[in-house]
């Protein structure tokens, strides 16, 4: 009995994974071209990310400890 309660959540998640490419729905068509484009992108390139929204990392690994530089915005408390 479990295991035929189990069946149709399997199936369900099953057809989650399609691996078709990504096209308008029938009937529709993809976005206008902005103002100035010849031509109207495709589904894979409006999927491409622009560099700003994923920026490489530029991350420089310290190979020793080393002393700061004076902070002069490191203010103590007020009293």
């Amino acid at each position: 009995m479990r295991r035929l309660a189990l069946l149709p959540l399997m199936l369900t998640l099953a057809a989650c994974g399609s691996k078709t490419p990504l096209a308008p729905p029938p009937g529709q068509q993809l976005p206008v071209a902005p103002y100035g484009a010849d031509e109207r992108a495709s589904s894979a390139e409006l999927l491409k990310v622009p560099p700003q929204a994923q920026p490489d990392r530029s991350v420089e690994l310290r190979k020793r400890s080393e002393t700061r530089a004076d902070d002069p915005f490191d203010l103590p408390p007020p009293q």
